[in-house]
């Protein structure tokens, strides 16, 4: 198991001097299930075009806005970047690859996290590298009074995706606090990236097929198993970020 505590991670490096206003949440993996059939849709579509692109590669790519991670695959074999016609193409291909399936589950606690969350006066933001109208549509409906359009971070908003800090800045901008005033809740390797390099404490939640060092690798500052891990653990979490005092085991 690669599961920091709290009071470990408060032991080991000190306090991390938050004084939360805010939470970042990515949405696929975090808040939705919705990773396999992403998975599924990017490596069937990418198949079709002669680029290759397994389901558990996809995992390390998620996060990352389509045309990134198209241009990624297609300059690895063809050493250049695909035409912005063919983007445009192939992830409207994929969208339409993943409208296919069910409709996406809640993640189990995501929606429990959000209720503390407001319960306790903070700020959900939504910091995501997709553009998948469908699932953006679901958030008012699977998550009512959770998030404002107006400070939602999308891939229609940002030049960088993910790793870049970029969609992290501006989901401090959008809630209107300081890197110390929030915290992150990721669960892919590059957007744990993204948090840590926007100056951030960043969560992660081992929601999907990785191994869970991958995601302390991208230097995540606490790691829990699941979503409904963190939510159990919401109350200590918050205690100790808002006191700085050391928890017990």
């Amino acid at each position: 198991m690669f599961e920091e505590s709290i009071a470990r991670y408060l032991e080991r490096y000190g306090h991390p001097n938050i004084n939360l206003k805010a939470v970042l949440f990515d949405m696929d993996g975090v808040l939705f299930n919705s990773m396999p059939y992403h998975a599924d849709a990017w490596h069937k579509v990418m198949e079709r075009h002669g680029l290759h692109l397994s389901r558990e590669e996809a995992y390390l790519h998620e996060g990352r806005t389509g045309a990134s991670t198209i241009n990624i695959i297609y300059q690895r074999q063809y050493g250049k970047d695909a035409t912005p016609e063919m983007v445009e193409s192939i992830y409207a291909e994929k969208s339409a690859e993943f409208s296919k399936n069910p409709e996406p589950e809640r993640m189990p606690g995501a929606w429990e996290v959000l209720q503390k969350v407001k319960a306790a006066g903070l700020t959900p933001i939504l910091v995501t590298g997709s553009g998948q109208h469908s699932l953006l549509n679901r958030l008012v409906h699977n998550f009512p009074g959770m998030f404002e359009r107006e400070r939602m971070v999308t891939a229609f908003d940002v030049k960088y995706g993910k790793p870049h800090p970029e969609p992290y800045l501006m989901g401090l901008e959008k809630a209107g606090v300081k890197a110390n005033e929030a915290i992150v809740v990721e669960n892919a390797p590059i957007g744990v990236q993204a948090g840590v390099a926007a100056g951030i404490f960043t969560v992660a939640v081992n929601t999907g097929p990785l191994d869970g060092q991958v995601l302390l690798d991208a230097r995540a500052n606490l790691l829990f198993p699941s979503m409904q891990a963190l939510c159990d653990d919401w109350e200590e979490l918050y205690k100790s970020l808002a006191s700085g005092s050391n928890v017990a085991t």
